[in-house]
């Protein structure tokens, strides 16, 4: 008899069990993971709608390819590749249909003027506005490897992983996409 799961069970144990027909393994995998993978792709596409649904494509595909998951990397960095490749093809439709790319949603208008701290709320979104402007101005590979570096913490092996970049490559595109971004940001205050 196999020990029970959870949320807390290692990955290798909840995709046997998923594998062996239990599909509470995959709702576990999914409680695990859905808020990291959220955050990567709410960083790259920037609109909420969007996110929810390539988050959803990017576990169906996983229900769907579990079986041929052959654990070469680990299931978190296999799940960060399947993410970043679903938001950069839906980026990609979108510059066809010549869509809007990036949504901000703009709250300022619904904030009342009686709001005790208002001039540090609109700072704060006129602060993420900037970033924002800066993450989008960057090339696709520099934001890339910005946003799994510096939101998501993860090491250079890590990025390497999910991009397919050397160490090297990896390090010159985050030192390029600060310095850009510092830029940005200097300009816009001025």
């Amino acid at each position: 008899m196999r020990e029970p799961i959870n949320i807390e069970t290692d990955d290798n144990k909840l995709i046997d069990a998923f594998i062996e027909g239990n599909e509470n393994a995959f709702n576990y995998i999914v409680l695990k993971y859905q808020k990291k993978v959220y955050r990567i792709i709410r960083r790259i596409v920037l609109n909420h709608d969007d996110t929810n649904d390539i988050l959803q494509e990017v576990f169906i595909k996983l229900y769907n390819s579990m079986s041929e998951y052959r654990r070469e990397s680990r299931l978190f960095t296999y799940l960060y590749r399947i993410a970043v490749n679903h938001s950069l093809n839906h980026i990609r439709k979108a510059k066809k249909n010549k869509a809007c790319i990036v949504q901000i949603n703009d709250d300022i208008h619904d904030l009342s003027s009686t709001n005790p701290g208002i001039e540090e709320e609109l700072e704060k979104k006129e602060k993420i506005k900037i970033v924002e402007k800066a993450l989008k101005s960057l090339p696709e590979k520099q934001r890339l490897v910005f946003i799994l570096r510096f939101y998501d913490n993860l090491s250079y092996e890590e990025i390497g992983e999910i991009l397919n970049i050397s160490k090297g490559g990896l390090k010159a595109n985050y030192f390029h996409a600060v310095k850009k971004i510092q830029k940005i940001i200097t300009d816009e205050r001025q």
